[in-house]
């Protein structure tokens, strides 16, 4: 299965969504053939594609003040300062618009995704019914996207292409770049802000269910797998503080 990219070139789906369409599909046939609409599962036994292991990245606690600085000579510091304090998925952050948002109350739902499809840049539904979430947002945050406010008037986006439009999907990651090569900086992915956010929650006391809720996971589980490296860190810390604790009492 091939997709047309924004520079028309052909490009496979990825390992990850050939294996999310056949455990669909699988969910199906299974059901089908329990019911007996079907004799044998097509399914079952299919060569599927093993999974892209991408090294996860983060941004150093000391490295984040480069980096915010460079975004507001860059003029795109609200962006992702916004990202950085929500863990968004790129899609999500993009398809904000200020109807998801009470500055107010301080809180945000996602309710929807900006895509790339055929092509074209579009509204799209989320993956998954966790993805729909309202999160908190803390003062220094609804201070930011209050000045962000100011910035684009009338429209109705809370990021906002120059031509009013919600922006390409591309072109934040291209911003990115160039930030972080102007600050001096390792470039990293869009979805590394990501992995920042829930990295630097987790090794600062927040609970691994919250953060699980926060990025839209759809279990506590998955989170646990993904941020292993952090948790088991975290547990290892633990047990030198129950050490001191118990070695005190001795």
């Amino acid at each position: 299965m091939d997709r047309i990219e924004s520079k028309h070139q052909e490009k496979g789906l990825s390992a990850k969504t050939v294996r999310n369409i056949h455990q669909i599909i699988a969910s199906a046939m299974k059901l089908a053939k329990e019911q007996r609409l079907i004799a044998t599962d097509p399914t079952e036994g299919c060569a599927l594609p093993k999974l892209e292991h991408k090294e996860m990245q983060t941004l150093p606690v000391e490295q984040l003040a480069p980096f915010l600085r460079e975004a507001k000579e860059s003029r795109v510091f609200e962006l992702y300062y916004a990202e950085l304090a929500t863990g968004l998925r790129k899609g999500e952050l993009l398809g904000l618009k200020w109807e998801d948002i009470d500055l107010n109350q301080g809180n945000l739902r996602v309710k929807r995704q900006i895509a790339r499809i055929n092509g074209e840049v579009v509204e799209a539904p989320l993956k998954t019914k966790n993805a729909y979430r309202t999160l908190p947002l803390a003062e220094d945050t609804i201070a930011v996207l209050k000045q962000q406010k100011k910035k684009v008037g009338s429209s109705h986006w809370v990021f906002p292409s120059p031509t009013g439009g919600p922006i390409s999907p591309d072109s934040v990651l291209h911003m990115l770049h160039r930030v972080l090569k102007r600050a001096g900086l390792p470039r990293v992915r869009f979805h590394d802000l990501r992995h920042t956010f829930a990295t630097l929650a987790l090794q600062n006391g927040v609970d691994i269910k919250t953060v699980s809720g926060m990025l839209g996971h759809f279990s506590a589980g998955f989170t646990l797998d993904t941020y292993a490296h952090v948790t088991t860190a975290a547990q290892k810390e633990a047990a030198r503080t129950m050490e001191k604790v118990l070695t005190a009492a001795l």
